[in-house]
């Protein structure tokens, strides 16, 4: 049987890195429903990412032309997932890249280069490097029209910076003899 191709699916380059990740657990981003949430950066010299972005984007508008009251919209007046992140973001991690917010009420399977699940979670953060299974499609809601990302699996393919300023424990906490606590 041959593979039914999915033209509004795409698999990330591998210098993609994750921002704001939520693959563990899910959260409820301004009020909304859970969800498993990421940011994905795609520096903007990944054109071959880009460009099958960019080409399920406008699969995504043919196959939801129903949801868009049966004619297809001009790109300009919706919503689309692929956003600049020189212009819309201040925040050095974003330079250079495009970025795309993808979510799902299910959580990704999280694996490593050799498929593996996953089990160490401080392995996968924000600010790691990865491909990610991205599926796009129309959403018309309360007067929003677009195209939205869905978040599929993440793989992640090497260490980065870790981003939005976590610490770690031993930067936190300095050693305490066990005295200290009595005092």
């Amino acid at each position: 049987m041959s593979k039914i191709e999915n033209r509004t699916k795409v698999i990330t380059g591998v210098n993609t890195r994750l921002s704001y990740f939520h693959g563990w657990e899910p959260v409820s981003i301004n009020g909304g429903a859970e969800k498993y949430s990421v940011s994905v950066l795609i520096p903007k010299d990944d054109t071959e990412t880009i460009n099958a972005i960019n080409a399920a984007v406008d699969a995504a508008i043919d196959e939801g032309i129903a949801k868009f009251g049966g004619k297809k919209p001009n790109k300009a007046a919706i919503k689309l997932p692929l956003r600049d992140g020189d212009v819309e973001r201040d925040d050095e991690a974003y330079k250079g890249h495009y970025f795309i917010n993808a979510n799902s009420k299910t959580a990704p399977q999280i694996v490593d280069k050799s498929v593996k699940p996953i089990m160490d979670r401080s392995e996968v953060y924000s600010g790691c490097y990865g491909r990610v299974s991205l599926n796009f499609y129309a959403f018309n809601s309360n007067g929003n029209k677009g195209v939205a990302c869905g978040l599929g699996n993440i793989q992640k393919i090497k260490d980065g910076e870790p981003l939005g300023g976590k610490t770690s424990a031993a930067d936190d906490f300095s050693t305490l003899a066990d005295d200290d606590f009595l005092a």
